[in-house]
């Protein structure tokens, strides 16, 4: 017997999970033994039972994947269409010189809004959608591990892009640049600066959810067998640009945080004449944005990435150079934000870094694109509709790019920087490396999510339609940009030599949009007459084209065993084994939704989890967090806080009812004689990596209001005031003394209870709130004398206070959370994932408290 087929040997210690129990890896003989027809009847019958959609009324509690996913793309693509609109009607006022169709504040909320929904409302959205509807098709899972978080983001998204959308056909939109700087967007009146910052604010909560989704099921929801280096590229990609977003949207949600202070109560930050700094927001905002270009780009090369094998009917070339790319570019993204900010007058090195920093940026980006051309010159190419949309996005990302590398140098930049040059950059490298590879996916990946196939004449006529409709839209904005248009004008003095290039962009404009109609007429137009398609209409080789024809809602039939990147390739009998149910899970024997968790690395067995099902309750708890960001842009605060209670309540309700309760059985059988525990805590459970991540997140936030502190003590020579009050330093030891103790409650709680010292961690629970109540306390009265409104000294120390306090709020939930599970039974020294993952939370926040209390207490003195 060799080493990979011995019995997996199961753990005893009461604190420990449960191990895998059986031989693991699969031998052929088990893989081929025949199931009985009558046994594969049942175990379907109980599959379909098990996932079932809810109809009628009920149909908008679904979660699952194939329903979320297909309700996010079509919900991206309508916000999409509308800010096309806004488009058509900013090109119909440029198209002639001294036009009035609109008024100026009409035309400034039209492209305020236009940017703004093109890139929070489409570009990463779009990313999120796709890959919550294909992901688990790739990784073969049955689901992603929280499809409740999924359809809580999608409906928050839904919420939000409609309060900020539906802002300018009421006359109240955002009129500041979908890039809001200050002092414009500050000193901004009516709500319009306010929706912006909320609305947007509580989509960013849609788009972190569902990166800690994405990321959880791409880490922890492969099949047995499939080790990182050899998941589809695509699984990478969406690993890639998960991370990033989780570095990313933070510094603007921070940013977010500090502007709407100030606009709501007057807190200067970004305010010059009481030691604030307009460019603050435009670090944090780039810090944001530039990465952002990529998390667009990156999904989208990930669909090439999928599409290029298929056509060229063999593997990438230059699998592992293209991962290394990928990570290569995300991290390398977040050394570019200065390259939007080489005319606000800083240091000549400064421009020099980052300059060399953008033109870097092409290398990994280079080594992507190349391995695909490689592919295709090496296999046997069988070019079809998806391709030649691929095709068409390089040629217009090819020119993006090289006027990308024109702007990245400093002088050429100061030239061109407010001119159309840069609107027609941005738009060939958002068009080539966004939106023709998605329409390319929406083709190839049509199949899988409708059992359909979009027509051929119709997708030819809508790609020469927006390819030429494009080109003679933008290519001229690069001449009459260079002649001195310069952006963000509504309208313009004729006889400079720009009359006629903006009549021919505002003419071929509606050929773009003639195509975007061609192609969604193809999407929603009724397909009962088509004939039945095929079950892998491309050829492709990864395992989404084992999906059911008809569909079934399953996802997969069995969770196979894989062994190599192109399975459907290289294993021809995988298709009859997974559809016979000779694989893992090939049955619901408690008639529950269920999918399997494997290890990070090797992908091993380690757990079968429940997966929610239908509720009302993401829908009512995202109904209630629209309310908590909304109403306050009306000023209007005490319904805000109630239904911010409301929902945070919903919240608990829905993970006390559906997480971590202990199972009626410890073990069950998950076919190919193997046997996996129902429950884990710690790493080898979904929740303790959904909790790490977000914390991530956070903390990356944080460091942003941190980042504030010390950028105004590097801008200012007078920060920290010497007349200015400081925080009273005894009640900020005093609050590091409760936080503290609170933390060391919460771990001791945790070792407590994994040792079946139940009333002892329950007494500790009840220590650990209180201690982090007077913690809290202490750090809201040590700046209670502070006037955060005359300086923005004040101003940061009391917004610092105010992160960890909410952050202490939160954390004592958690803790109550875990005294009641205790009580009731839900958690017990073996089924202690609750308490881990709050312990996890108390670990991220104990360094957020010391860090802040650093500042707050010493750093003053220090400066000074």
């Amino acid at each position: 017997m060799s080493e990979d087929d011995r019995p997996i040997p199961r753990k005893v210690s009461q604190a420990d999970d449960l191990a895998p129990e059986g031989v693991y890896p699969p031998t052929e003989e088990m893989l081929s033994e025949p199931v009985p027809a009558d046994l594969q009847k049942a175990q379907a019958d109980r599959l379909r039972k098990a996932w079932v959609a809810p109809t009628g009324i009920r149909y908008v509690t679904a979660v699952n994947n194939s329903e979320v996913g297909v309700w996010y793309s079509m919900t991206a693509f309508a916000f999409m269409l509308i800010a096309g609109v806004m488009a058509l009607i900013i090109r119909l006022q440029l198209a002639f010189p001294e036009n009035d169709l609109i008024s100026a504040d009409r035309f400034n909320q039209l492209f305020t809004m236009h940017g703004s929904a093109m890139m929070f409302l489409f570009a990463v959205p779009i990313f999120e959608a796709i890959a919550i509807l294909i992901l688990p098709g790739f990784l073969s899972a049955r689901d992603l591990p929280f499809p409740r978080l999924s359809a809580y983001g999608y409906w928050c998204f839904l919420i939000g892009g409609i309060s900020v959308i539906g802002s300018v056909f009421v006359d109240a939109g955002p009129t500041a640049g979908w890039f809001m700087y200050p002092p414009l967007a500050t000193q901004d009146e009516g709500i319009g600066s306010d929706i912006w910052l909320l609305g947007l604010s509580f989509i960013e909560v849609a788009s972190i959810a569902a990166a800690v989704e994405l990321i959880v099921g791409t880490l922890k929801c492969r099949p047995p067998g499939m080790r990182v280096n050899i998941m589809p590229l695509y699984a990478w990609y969406v690993l890639v640009v998960g991370g990033m977003i989780l570095f990313a949207f933070p510094p603007l949600i921070a940013g977010d945080f500090l502007f709407e202070l100030e606009r709501s109560f007057d807190w200067p930050f970004f305010d010059p004449t009481r030691g604030g700094d307009p460019l603050l927001w435009q670090h944090l905002f780039w810090i944001f944005g530039h990465p952002e270009v990529y998390i667009v780009f990156l999904p989208s090369i990930a669909i090439a990435a999928m599409v290029v094998p298929t056509v060229a009917q063999r593997p990438i070339v230059g699998y592992s150079w293209i991962v290394l790319s990928a990570v290569g570019t995300g991290f390398l993204s977040f050394g570019l934000w200065v390259h939007h900010m080489f005319t606000t007058g800083l240091p000549s090195i400064s421009l020099g870094f980052f300059s060399a920093a953008s033109e870097a940026v092409v290398i990994p980006t280079g080594i992507q694109l190349f391995a695909f051309l490689a592919t295709l010159m090496v296999g046997r190419v069988r070019v079809n509709l998806p391709m030649l949309w691929i095709a068409g996005g390089l040629a217009i990302f090819t020119a993006g790019g090289l006027t990308g590398v024109m702007l990245a140098m400093a002088p050429f930049d100061f030239q061109a920087h407010d001119s159309y040059f840069v609107v027609a950059h941005l738009h060939y490298t958002l068009f080539g490396g966004m939106v023709f590879p998605v329409i390319a996916g929406v083709y190839y990946f049509f199949p899988f999510a409708r059992k359909k196939l979009l027509s051929e004449r119709l997708g030819r006529i809508a790609f020469w339609l927006i390819f030429v409709g494009f080109n003679v839209t933008f290519l001229p904005m690069h001449w009459v940009g260079l002649l001195g248009m310069p952006r963000r004008i509504y309208t313009f003095p004729g006889g400079l030599g720009w009359d006629t290039v903006n009549l021919m962009s505002t003419i071929a404009s509606f050929l773009i949009a003639a195509g975007f109609a061609v192609f969604a007429w193809d999407v929603i137009r009724p397909k009962t007459r088509q004939p039945q398609i095929p079950r892998n209409p491309w050829g492709g080789g990864t395992l989404e084209w084992t999906h059911d024809v008809p569909e079934e809602l399953w996802g997969t039939r069995s969770i196979p065993y894989v062994t190599s990147r192109y399975p459907l390739w290289d294993d021809p009998k995988l298709l009859e084994r997974l559809d016979s149910g000779r694989y893992y899970l090939p049955d619901a024997e408690t008639v529950r939704r269920e999918t399997m968790v494997t290890s990070v690395i090797d992908a091993k067995p380690l757990l079968i989890q429940k997966v929610t099902g239908p509720s009302w309750l993401p829908l009512l708890a995202a109904v209630f967090t629209g309310g908590a960001f909304i109403f306050p842009t009306f000023h209007v605060y005490p319904p805000a806080i109630a239904s911010g209670a409301v929902a945070l309540a919903i919240i608990i309700l829905w993970l006390w009812r559906e997480t971590s309760w202990p199972p009626e059985h410890e073990m069950r059988d998950a076919g190919l004689g193997l046997r996996l525990p129902n429950y884990a805590a710690g790493p080898n459970s979904v929740g303790w990596w959904a909790m790490w991540i977000t914390m991530l997140g956070d903390a990356t936030a944080f460091a942003s209001v941190v980042f504030a502190f010390f950028y105004y003590w590097t801008s200012s020579a007078d920060f920290p005031p010497v007349a200015m009050p400081d925080p009273d330093r005894a009640l900020v030891g005093l609050a590091v003394v409760g936080l503290l103790l609170a933390w060391a409650a919460t771990v001791s709680a945790a070792w407590l209870n994994a040792r079946a010292r139940v009333t002892a961690a329950r007494a500790a629970l009840i220590v650990a709130p209180v201690a982090a109540a007077g913690g809290a306390a202490a750090l809201v009265l040590s700046v209670i004398g502070l006037s955060p409104s005359t300086h923005v000294y004040p101003a940061v120390m009391c917004a610092l206070a105010i992160w960890v306090v909410v952050h202490a709020g939160v954390g004592i939930v958690m803790q109550l959370y875990c005294l009641a599970a205790s009580v009731a039974g839900k958690m017990t020294p073996r089924h202690d994932a609750d308490i881990q993952n709050v312990t996890l939370y108390w670990h991220f926040h104990l360094i957020a408290v010391l860090v802040t209390c650093a500042v707050m207490g010493l750093a003053p003195g220090v400066m000074r």
